[in-house]
């Protein structure tokens, strides 16, 4: 068993508090460029879709497994992220993740058919699913209380700037190809291109991964005590002793028994309260409809009477706003805490869904291809898009950053890595359950579409006020 040496109290040996947190902010970076990942290959699919179908053939089911497939992949690595992740480690987790995203990206760019691109999605949304839940546990395990809620945004500002990049990157190689479909360097179409890109940002997250320290959670779990007192006293910015803090984790970590999901049990159906928070704060991240704006967004502003090239540019502006937003949380998730910026993200998306329910549902539609469309006129096209980027607006600065901060610091020591995979998971399964519906519902109505998602940002506000618990401040030894 590891021991921590004479060095431990922090307050003669460690660094000022302020290089610390550059230090822990540039390892909080390098874990979330996982998040990097999840954005990317959310988005990348967007420009390669259309030239996909037209090269396959295939039907419109097997295509939209296609698209959809690494969203069940990525809720099959959530799962089994957690139980890997208190076995062998944080940092293993991430370097996997990252090599079976590359192998994941080369396969999907060189497919022979649209079954094996469909296998090589599915495999790397395993790894995106991986992902996403070990960047948020990491951040908050090395994380100094009053930083952690910034540091824990990290997680969204690298999925919305993943969405960008890929956005921006599709656009540039359908552009110097002359369109997805046709060929650009060594004779492959410039969609396969589109995936084998996303190979750059994988091999960067695997040397990353082997450069940053492992969690002092994990390695008081493992009794590596003074590997954990090393990385408390280089990263935590600690203030008190680091011997004392040791001892804190290991009175919350409790005995070195292997870890199961037996631990999640509890008397509210079958499951602890708070994983069942989790579960929710995950579910309603999801169904309040935000994939929508950015798997079909193209495709609706088209639909309801915008030029092809405006509604790309209303795509990009979308983009480009969730970033801001996601600035302006980090500035504001460690100053007046995570449930009042979910109070105000739950009031601000009802109001903006509701105007654009409204505006949809009362537009007079024409029929195209055996479906009513609606056709908006001057100014409720002008007041949708405003609507629809405002949701955006709220949901980035709340939902959207906020629920991977509260996923990585509300569990306990004890179970944080379980509970964090089952929320995951669930988080994955809503999203494709919201991407699989919504061309059903908006095929008999989008203003029945945005009005169900409506409903949820109504009942996820309810769902704050009565269940969500604030956690500003607390040390993560302090969850119950």
């Amino acid at each position: 068993m590891s021991t921590i040496d004479s060095k431990s109290p922090a307050a003669p040996g460690s660094p000022p508090d302020g290089i610390a947190i550059g230090r822990i902010a540039l390892v909080a970076a390098s874990a979330a460029m996982g998040g990097f990942l999840f954005g990317f290959d959310t988005a990348v699919i967007n420009g390669a879709v259309d030239a996909i179908k037209v090269w396959s053939g295939a039907a419109s089911w097997l295509l939209g497994f296609a698209v959809a497939g690494a969203l069940l992949g990525s809720a099959v690595g959530a799962w089994f992220a957690g139980p890997f992740a208190d076995r062998y480690g944080r940092i293993a987790v991430m370097e996997i993740a990252a090599a079976i995203f590359f192998v994941s990206s080369i396969g999907t760019g060189l497919a022979w058919n649209i079954e094996a691109l469909s296998v090589f999605r599915f495999v790397g949304g395993t790894a995106i699913g991986a992902a996403s839940v070990i960047a948020p546990a990491y951040i908050a395990e090395v994380s100094p209380a009053s930083y952690r809620g910034r540091l824990g945004s990290l997680q969204q500002l690298a999925i919305v700037t993943g969405i960008f990049v890929a956005l921006l990157g599709d656009y540039s190689l359908a552009t110097a190809a002359g369109g997805a479909e046709k060929p650009l360097w060594f004779g492959m179409q410039a969609w396969r291109w589109m995936f084998i890109a996303a190979a750059i940002p994988s091999a960067i997250y695997a040397c990353l991964a082997t450069m940053i320290p492992e969690s002092p959670r994990y390695l008081v779990l493992k009794k590596q005590l003074a590997e954990a007192a090393e990385v408390l006293r280089r990263f935590g910015g600690n203030r008190s002793p680091v011997e004392q803090k040791i001892h804190e984790i290991e009175e919350s970590v409790g005995d070195d028994r292997r870890r199961s999901l037996r631990d999640l049990a509890g008397p509210s159906f079958g499951l602890l309260p708070v994983v069942w928070t989790g579960i929710l704060l995950s579910v309603f991240q999801q169904f309040v409809g935000i994939n929508v704006i950015f798997y079909y967004s193209a495709t609706l502003w088209h639909a309801v009477g915008f030029t092809q090239g405006d509604a790309l540019a209303i795509t990009v502006i979308t983009s480009v706003t969730n970033i801001i937003v996601t600035l302006v949380a980090i500035a504001l998730v460690d100053r007046i805490g995570r449930k009042p910026l979910l109070i105000i993200g739950s009031l601000g998306m009802a109001l903006t869904l509701g105007v654009m329910s409204w505006i949809f549902g009362t537009a007079p539609t024409v029929m195209v291809a055996g479906i009513a469309e609606p056709q908006l006129g001057a100014a409720a096209g002008v007041v949708a898009v405003i609507a629809a980027n405002l949701y955006v607006v709220f949901f980035g600065v709340s939902w959207g950053p906020v629920v991977w901060v509260l996923l990585g610091e509300m569990f306990n020591n004890r179970i944080r890595a379980y509970a964090l995979a089952v929320a995951a998971a669930a988080q994955w399964i809503a999203n494709y359950i919201v991407s699989q519906t919504f061309p059903a519902l908006a095929g008999i109505s989008l203003g029945l579409a945005y009005g169900t998602y409506t409903l949820m940002a109504l009942l996820s506000f309810v769902f704050v006020l009565a269940k969500v618990k604030e956690t500003r401040g607390l040390e993560l030894e302090e969850m119950i």
